[in-house]
């Protein structure tokens, strides 16, 4: 155990921890009995030291930890040795909970510390197999140099487990302690690195649109589907990158103002099949010839629908460390060229949309090496993962970095024919490649299982009881081979293919100028992303854009439905070694200091791809994001250089908070002209009218729009959906016979949704903008007609329906807020509460209200840029936000500006918990000290870590 060799002085900041944890343990005392005996104790242990001097075995020089008044630790060293060993032992003092929690995730061992109701989450994980892809790519895929560095973090999380337990590590373990004798086990490197599974698997691109447009096609036509699946509106919403063109195997962007280097990285496969444009843009999906159209399929699709929604309610299960599975993960970036800034170099804002959690999935920090030499190469500050070394996204001397997530459709799901002996393929029937797992299950017996695994991937569908017999008929054509006992489901996926995306984030730390930082971008294979880029160089300093990311070259089909893996045609195409072939590195699209002078990403299209002129010739995924906040942001963007000609600091801040909604500006006016002769609701309409659109938390307007919004959408679109799609819990009559006309003599039964909140459709975000924009325009669409319900009439054309629901809007509101608008606003309707991982989720009582915080009242809302995210199909409760914000400025970085969600500790009532929310919700950034004179300045604690034999 590291000997604590000065104690550290008692500070002011303590206190208020002090005084809360007193009151905690009253409380504890009065109510809770045997909770109170570790209260004080459990809590207050676990504390990290932060001042004095400790001995860290393994360091052979003196590291410093020098931490501001939010707790965000400044190390400084002299080597990368003792950096990534310190960096591992910081982390794992403020949040080691977080990192046992996820590697136990991550390997498909939560049984091992809550129990039996983990295995069927552990049963799916293992069949994905994570772990044993972290663990191939540390054995064969990752430089030498990675490894050294993943193994001084383990060394340094260890050096901190040494000798502590329970208590001494999380109040969280003092729990799971006192239930069953938990103990840690060591770290290793591959803990590390299957925390990019995780990332990859939350970031996984357009699985859940596959599966829920295969659930549809059990109620809805083609037609209909296609309706609610609108291609992507290039005129109106622009990609990232405009023009461009491949040729010779690269990729040469088009009106760029100077290149920053040509550097184009390496990457495998020859990517040589052109895309159409109707499937490239989204436009009508094409059913694969081995499955059944629309038609056929009616009446027919037990087998794939029971299968499917199994694989949905298992997905909902799964803990998406990063994001709700349904509503589609998003962020935003953009960077300014110096010649548009007030500092005359680039400014670079990044604010990734995640699932809230307590702690923040980010930890604010910095690696310094005291002075730049071979051995110790890097000097950089951002936002890092707990658990994992190096920093995911910032800046380091010379250049900056932000990241959204691209959607590349990088799954794709197989439909197999299952056989005693094997599975159907090129009608042969091959043997699977099987392997056993055994899950420890804390407080009862181990389970068994078996892996079993096609050339398209592992059988998903065996993890649900459901599955043993997955249905007698399953929607394919004639042509598709025996059905037998129904068809089992693969996924095909790239991060189940060992790459080298662990050397990519050490070579993005540690780049000069564009052509390193594209040269390590071609690592970054999973998950695929968008990564924006500056550099101080030059007059104005450089800006650029590369997509990197593992993108499979498909034969037939183009990802949008499920495909049948008994035909090769519809296998990923491989080369002459039986490698996948995966779109070159050389092709991917990039820009450098384009002439309009900045770029913004944000979820939106990447390029428009097709095979005519001026187009990209290679499927990335049909399921964009449909820039609602890419186009706001572009706007902005060009109204303020129209304007001032110069953006600063500030100006970027406030483009972050940006609440107006798309939807709102489209739908107010037709709402505002509609008759209502109810006065409340009438009352309520009035709110509307000099509205200006912006979803601000005291907004009466933007409450009373966004349940008008919601209500829209159940009466036109989500009482339409199949059960699997709606959320769990809501019920309806429908006729016994799905398949047969709904007249009013039909026999009616009660069916209930069961999708889980977060997944639920219609769920509001800017795919429902454009799928509403585009029929408002038919005031007579079918989509608009609703049966009568509760003294409702039925509605048959638009402006009825937006009647009905300006109606249920008022009385929804009148519900959870009170008749009395003027106590209405956006914020009590739309609240946040952060909920700590596991114990805070679903442990007892006490323990929730000891670990859990809030609620804040947000503004913002779905696809605006301020993007606190609600699924419309279940409430208004905040189900993701801006996980963090930053501002880099490249001219001087002591004054860039970040901020986290929570804080840098994850010990509840520590005093740096949840310090940075209340000015994360009002939009506040705090000050990043960067070079040495600034960080000192910034610093009221400071630790130095001494190697053992001092």
């Amino acid at each position: 155990m590291p000997a604590n060799e000065t104690a550290p002085p008692a500070k002011k900041k303590g206190r208020r921890a002090r005084l809360i944890v007193l009151v905690l343990v009253l409380a504890l005392f009065a109510g809770l009995g045997y909770g109170a005996y570790w209260g004080v104790d459990g809590v207050r242990a676990s504390f990290p030291q932060t001042t004095g001097s400790l001995k860290v075995p393994g360091l052979t020089g003196t590291v410093e930890v020098k931490r501001d008044a939010n707790g965000i630790p400044q190390l400084y060293a002299d080597s990368d040795a003792d950096l990534f060993r310190a960096q591992g032992f910081v982390h794992a003092q403020d949040r080691f909970w977080e990192m046992d929690v996820r590697r136990h995730m991550t390997s498909g061992r939560l049984s091992e510390m809550f129990g039996s109701g983990q295995v069927e989450t552990d049963a799916f994980l293992r069949t994905l197999g994570w772990r044993q892809v972290a663990q191939t790519e540390y054995d064969k895929k990752l430089s030498e140099e990675t490894k050294k560095n993943l193994q001084s973090y383990a060394d340094g999380v260890n050096a901190y487990l040494k000798g502590k337990s329970g208590k001494d590590l999380s109040v969280e373990h003092a729990a799971l302690k006192l239930s069953d004798g938990y103990q840690p086990e060591q770290w290793s490197p591959v803990d590390s690195v299957a925390w990019l599974k995780a990332m990859a698997w939350d970031l996984r691109g357009n699985m859940q649109d596959e599966i829920d447009r295969a659930l549809m096609s059990n109620k809805l036509t083609q037609a209909q589907i296609d309706e609610l699946y609108p291609p992507y509106p290039f005129d109106r919403n622009k990609p990232i990158v405009e023009g461009g063109k491949v040729e010779g195997g690269k990729y040469t962007p088009q009106g760029t103002g100077g290149s920053t280097g040509t550097g184009s990285g390496s990457g495998s496969g020859s990517g040589s099949s052109p895309v159409s444009q109707a499937s490239a843009n989204g436009g009508s999906a094409t059913t694969p010839t081995g499955l059944a159209d629309n038609a056929t399929a009616q009446g027919a699709t037990v087998g794939l629908r029971t299968q499917l929604t199994s694989l949905a309610e298992t997905l909902d299960e799964i803990p998406a460390i990063l994001g709700p599975n349904g509503s589609g993960i998003g962020s935003n970036s953009w960077v300014v060229s110096g010649k548009y800034t007030t500092t005359g170099k680039p400014l670079l804002a990044n604010d990734p949309h995640l699932s809230p959690q307590l702690p923040s999935v980010w930890y604010q920090m910095g690696l310094h090496c005291r002075t730049a030499s071979a051995q110790c190469q890097y000097d950089v500050a951002g936002y890092t993962f707990s658990g994992m070394p190096g920093v995911i996204i910032g800046h380091n001397t010379e250049i900056a970095w932000g990241m959204t997530n691209l959607g590349a459709d990088v799954t794709d799901l197989y439909l197999e024919q299952v056989k005693p002996e094997g599975y159907v393929y090129d009608n042969r029937v091959l043997p699977f490649t099987t392997r056993e797992e055994v899950i420890k299950v804390a407080g009862g017996d181990s389970k068994k299982m078996t892996v079993r695994m096609t050339n398209n991937g592992p059988l998903v569908s065996d993890r649900s009881d459901e599955l043993a017999s997955v249905g007698s008929r399953a929607p394919v054509a004639s042509s598709a081979p025996d059905r037998g006992n129904g068809y089992a489901v693969a996924l095909r996926w790239t991060a189940l293919e060992p790459g080298k995306s662990m050397d990519a984030v050490f070579r993005i730390n540690k780049a000069k100028n564009f052509d390193e930082f594209r040269k390590a971008a071609a690592d970054f294979e999973v998950p695929s992303q968008n990564l924006i880029y500056a550099d101080n160089k030059g007059l104005t300093g450089n800006i650029g854009y590369q997509a990197p990311g593992r993108i499979p070259v498909r034969g037939a089909g183009d990802g949008r439905m499920p495909a049948p893996g008994w035909d090769s045609k519809y296998a990923w195409k491989t080369d002459k070694a039986g490698n996948v072939e995966y779109i070159k590195q050389e092709e991917l699209p990039y820009e450098s200091n384009p002439s309009r002078g900045y770029i913004v990403t944000a979820n939106q299209a990447v390029v428009e791809s097709g095979t005519g002129a001026g187009k990209y010739p290679y499927l990335l995924t049909t399921d964009w994001g449909y820039g609602a906040r890419s186009q706001r942001i572009n706007d902005l963007i060009e109204a303020k250089i129209k304007d001032s000609g110069k953006i600063s600091t500030d100006d970027m801040r406030t483009m972050q908070m940006d609440n107006s909604s798309e939807i709102a500006a489209l739908l107010t006016p037709m709402l505002a002209k509609i008759q209502v002769s109810d006065p409340d609701v009438r009352s309520a309409q009035k709110l509307l009218e000099g509205w200006n659109y912006t979803q601000e938390p005291d907004s009466a307007a933007a409450a009373y729009f966004n349940a008008v919004w919601r209500n829209i959408l159940k009466l036109g679109f989500g009482d339409k959906m199949p059960k699997e799609l709606r959320v769990e819990g809501s019920c309806m009559n429908v006729p016994a016979d799905s398949s047969g006309p709904a007249d009013e003599l039909a026999e009616l039964v009660r069916e209930c949704g069961a999708r889980d909140d977060d997944s639920a459709q219609p769920d509001g975000g800017d795919r429902w903008f454009e799928v509403v924009r585009r029929l408002v325009k038919d005031e007579k669409s079918a989509w608009w007609q609703s049966p009568a319900a509760r003294n409702q009439p039925a509605t048959t054309t638009r402006d009825e329906l937006f009647a009905r629901a300006m109606k249920d809007a008022r009385w929804e509101l009148t519900a959870k807020l009170g008749k009395d608008q003027s106590t209405w606003s956006w914020g009590r309707l739309h609240q946040l509460t952060l909920k700590n991982q596991t114990i805070g989720t679903e442990g007892p009582g006490y323990m929730q209200w000891l670990l859990n915080r809030g609620p804040w009242n947000l503004g913002g809302g779905e696809a605006t840029v301020n993007a606190t995210g609600w699924n419309a199909a279940s409430g208004y409760g905040v189900t993701w936000v801006p996980s963090m914000r930053m501002v880099v400025n490249l001219n001087d970085l002591d004054k860039s500006r970040w901020i986290n969600l929570t804080g840098a500790s994850g010990h509840a009532y520590n005093s740096n918990y949840t310090d940075q929310t209340t000015m994360w919700a009002k939009g506040e950034l705090l000050e990043w000290p960067f070079g040495k004179e600034a960080v000192d300045k910034a610093t009221v604690d400071t630790l130095t870590l001494k190697p053992d034999g001092s």
